[in-house]
């Protein structure tokens, strides 16, 4: 109010007099009335920014990577601008639960060699793929996700759904990628030691398709570490935050975070914070 009142009165009164009038300093006065500095409009507007990068990626970027997404957005800023917007604003990425090594108890003694021996990298697209299967809870009973994964591109390739976490689970993955990819001969196929993928039928369609099996050691979840770190983001992307009345309801979600989010808009650190989409892209067109 009195700052109001110095600013009326001005064309009455000098300001001397009415700061010692009304004991406020001339330069506080002129500070209050100075704007909205162009800094502070340029950190409000980018903090929209960077609300809505977090809202879009389901809320599980930390500050470099919002950084990389404002970077290929063509926002300049700086990183350590970008951590002090978030911090200061309460901005937090969702914690990912911690990884657990999963024992799978039905193991199969037809199990093949180990032919990437925790290497999991690849020179070019379809030279190996990694799969696994996990189960989802809803309101509705469990729903089993099998997918399979280009170590190039980390793009899931191939997914299915189902009730049961058995080879026909496994198999339509399988022919999924298998139809959108055609694979030349010599790919390597890794997964677990589980009987599902251990099956006649489905180790004949691999043979079928001139894939050579490939599976991780025995009790060892470590040795398919790329499958579990893409359900480890999943769930922490999503299911983990997400109450599934449904297995329907379930699948439309899953759906839109594999096709949608996952192969196309989310950057991974190890492609040089691009997506799978994007590098496969790139070599396509090389």
């Amino acid at each position: 109010m009195k700052y109001a009142y110095i600013a009326v009165s001005r064309s009455q009164y000098s300001l001397a007099s009415l700061c010692r009038a009304l004991q406020v300093s001339r330069s506080a006065f002129m500070w209050q009335g100075r704007g909205t500095s162009a800094r502070a409009q340029s950190d409000a507007a980018l903090l929209i920014e960077i609300r809505r990068i977090h809202r879009e990626h389901r809320q599980a970027c930390g500050a470099l990577k919002t950084w990389h997404v404002l970077r290929r957005e063509g926002v300049p800023c700086g990183k350590h601008r970008v951590a002090r917007l978030r911090k200061r604003d309460g901005i937090e990425a969702n914690r990912k639960r911690r990884f657990r090594v999963i024992i799978e108890h039905h193991q199969t003694p037809l199990a093949a060699p180990d032919r990437l021996e925790r290497r999991f990298l690849a020179s070019a697209p379809n030279r190996a793929w990694v799969g696994d299967i996990t189960f989802i809870r809803t309101r509705e009973g469990w729903l089993n996700l099998a997918v399979l994964l280009d170590l190039y591109s980390r793009k899931v390739v191939g997914w299915a759904m189902g009730t049961r976490p058995d080879k026909d689970l496994a198999l339509a993955a399988l022919n999924m990628a298998l139809a959108h990819r055609a694979p030349p001969p010599g790919l390597i196929h890794h997964t677990d030691r589980g009987a599902t993928y251990s099956a006649a039928m489905y180790r004949d369609r691999l043979q079928a398709a001139g894939a050579l099996p490939s599976m991780s050691g025995r009790k060892s979840a470590y040795d398919n570490a790329v499958a579990e770190s893409f359900f480890s983001s999943l769930k922490n992307e999503l299911v983990h935050h997400r109450d599934f009345p449904t297995r329907d309801y379930a699948k439309a979600a899953i759906f839109d975070y594999i096709e949608v989010y996952y192969n196309r808009q989310r950057l991974h650190q190890t492609l040089g914070y691009r997506t799978p989409e994007e590098v496969d892209g790139e070599w396509r067109n090389a």
